[in-house]
C-alpha cells in the first residue's frame, strides 16, 4: 500500500504540473505540500519603455547636431567651390601670363588654399566612409596648390628677381643725384590719356579679371565696386557695397585705403548708411569721395559723404520712375543708373513719358540739379546694363550665360544713335552694375557676387589715321 503522503506528493506535483508548467513542489517534514510558482510578468514594462523614450530622444537630438552640421558644411563647401572657380581663373591668368604678380599675391592665393584644405580635412574627419565630392574637391585643391607652387618659384627665379634688380638700380640712381651739385633736367613726358577724351569710340574689351568674391560671399548676388569715378581722384581707395540679400537695400559701404588691403579683406572702413537715408539698387557710383545712389523707395538721388556717415543732399529726377518700373533685364530696381565718366556725373533712367525708353541727364554733383537731359529710342528692360564714356551712352544686352555685348550707343554732343557689337565675356551669369572709371580706362562690373574688372579699347580720334 502506497503511503498517503506519498501519493499526496505526486498529485500535488501532478496538478501543479498541469496547471503551471514553470512550478517546483517539495513536502516538509509535516508531510505538507508546498509548491512555488514563477508566473509569467503580464504587467507593463513602464521603467523599461521610459528608458527607451529617452534613449529615442537623444538619438534623435543627435542625429538633428548631425544634420545640421552636414548642411552648415554643405554651405560652407559651396562657398569654398566658388573660391576654387575665382582661384582657378586667376591660376589660369598666371599661367598665360598675361600679368605681372607680387609676392603678396600668391601669398593670398595660398592663404586661400591653405584655409580651403583645413575644411577639407576637417569634413573627411567627420564623415565616416568615402565622400566622393569631398574627395574630388580635396584633390582638386591640391593640384591647383602644387600648380601655384610651380608658379611661384617661376616668378620668383624671373619677375621678382629683376623687380629687385631695379628697386636697387633706382635706389643708387638716387643717391647719385642726390650727390650731384646740380640736378640733372628731368625729360618732359607726353601726358597720359587717362581721364581725357583724345580718342575715338569703344573699340574692344578685354578678357574678364576677376578680383574677388564680395566680402559677404556668394549669397550677396547684388550690389557695386571701384574706384573713385571723378577724373584726377585718388586711385587706391577701392569701395564695395553688396545690397542686401533681397536685391534692393543699400544698406553699407565699406572701403579699402590700398589694392593689397582690398585683395586681402584687411584694413577696410564699414560705414552703415543712416537709418531712413538707404539707397535701393545697384546704381550706385563713387564721385569726388560721395556716393552717390537713388534714395529708397523713391525718385530721388541721394549724395552720401562716408566720411561724416551722413546723406548730405537729396535731390529730385523729376518724371523719373522707380521702384523697379523700368529696371535692367538682369538687376532689380535699378530704375536710377548713376554713372561718371571724364566730363562729369550722370543718371541713366527712364520716364513714362517717353514710354520706358533711357534718359540720360548730366547731373550737378554739388546741388544734384539737372543740368541738360537727353532721350534715346533705347527701351531700358530690354537692356541689362549701361554706362557713359566721354558723354556717350554705351548700352549692353545678355548674348547667353557666358558672353554680353555692347549693341548700342548715343553720343549726347551730336544727339546721335549707333548700333554696334562688341562681345565681352563674363564669368558668371548675370551683370548686376557695370560702372566705367575714366582714371583707368576700366569697366567695374559686379557680376552675381564677384567683383570683376576690364580693360577698354578705342579708336583713334576723328581724322587721326597713324593708329589705323
Amino acid at each position: 500500500m502506497i503511503p498517503f503522503f506519498i501519493l499526496l506528493l505526486g498529485i500535488c506535483q501532478s496538478h501543479a504540473a498541469s496547471l503551471i508548467h514553470n512550478s517546483t513542489g517539495s513536502l516538509d517534514e509535516l508531510g505538507v505540500c508546498h509548491c512555488s510558482v514563477v508566473l509569467p510578468d503580464s504587467t507593463f514594462p513602464v521603467d523599461r519603455f521610459e528608458k527607451l523614450e529617452i534613449s529615442n530622444h537623444n538619438l534623435s537630438i543627435t542625429v538633428e547636431e548631425q544634420v545640421t552640421k552636414i548642411q552648415h558644411y554643405e554651405s560652407i563647401l559651396i562657398i569654398y567651390t566658388e573660391r576654387l572657380v575665382n582661384l582657378t581663373k586667376r591660376v589660369e591668368v598666371m599661367e598665360m601670363g598675361g600679368q605681372s604678380y607680387t609676392e603678396l599675391d600668391f601669398e593670398l592665393v595660398k592663404l586661400e588654399i591653405r584655409e580651403m584644405e583645413a575644411l577639407i580635412l576637417q569634413l573627411k574627419s567627420s564623415m565616416n566612409g568615402t565622400n566622393v565630392l569631398v574627395e574630388t574637391l580635396y584633390q582638386e585643391i591640391r593640384n591647383i596648390s602644387i600648380m601655384v607652387n610651380q608658379l611661384e618659384v617661376y616668378d620668383k627665379n624671373n619677375v621678382l628677381v629683376i623687380r629687385r634688380e631695379v628697386a636697387a638700380l633706382k635706389e643708387k640712381l638716387e643717391n647719385c643725384e642726390k650727390n650731384q651739385t646740380k640736378p640733372l633736367p628731368v625729360p618732359s613726358l607726353p601726358p597720359l590719356d587717362n581721364g581725357t577724351c583724345q580718342h575715338g569710340s569703344i573699340k574692344g574689351i578685354s578678357k574678364p579679371y576677376i578680383v574677388q568674391l564680395n566680402y559677404y560671399g556668394t549669397g550677396y548676388l547684388y550690389g557695386g565696386w571701384g574706384k573713385d569715378s571723378l577724373a584726377g581722384a585718388d586711385q587706391n581707395i577701392h569701395w564695395v557695397s553688396p545690397l542686401y540679400i533681397d536685391g534692393r537695400k543699400l544698406l553699407y559701404l565699406r572701403t579699402y585705403n590700398t589694392y593689397d588691403d582690398f585683395e586681402v579683406y584687411k584694413h577696410n572702413l564699414d560705414r552703415g548708411i543712416p537709418n531712413g537715408y538707404y539707397g535701393q539698387g545697384s546704381g550706385m557710383i563713387m564721385f569726388n569721395n560721395s556716393m552717390y545712389f537713388n534714395c529708397y523707395d523713391a525718385n530721388n538721388l541721394c549724395k552720401y559723404n562716408p566720411q561724416l556717415n551722413k546723406v548730405e543732399l537729396r535731390g529730385t529726377l523729376p518724371n523719373a520712375a522707380y521702384n523697379n518700373q523700368f529696371s535692367y533685364s538682369s538687376s532689380a530696381y535699378q530704375d536710377i543708373d548713376m554713372a561718371a565718366d571724364e566730363e562729369g556725373l550722370w543718371a541713366i533712367y527712364s520716364t513714362e513719358e517717353n514710354i520706358g525708353n533711357i534718359v540720360i541727364s548730366r547731373i550737378d554733383p554739388i546741388s544734384l540739379v539737372v543740368q541738360q537731359t537727353w532721350t534715346t529710342g533705347q527701351f531700358k528692360p530690354a537692356a541689362s546694363n549701361a554706362f557713359m564714356v566721354c558723354g556717350v551712352l554705351y548700352v549692353t544686352r545678355a548674348i547667353d550665360n557666358k558672353a554680353e555685348e555692347i549693341f548700342y550707343m548715343y553720343d549726347t554732343k551730336t544727339g546721335k544713335k549707333g548700333s554696334l557689337s562688341i562681345i565681352f565675356e563674363k564669368p558668371k551669369e548675370r551683370l548686376q552694375s557695370l560702372s566705367y572709371n575714366p582714371n583707368d580706362h576700366k569697366l567695374y562690373m559686379y557680376n552675381d557676387g564677384f567683383l570683376v574688372n576690364y580693360a577698354l579699347t578705342f579708336e583713334p580720334p576723328q581724322g587721326d589715321t597713324s593708329q589705323m
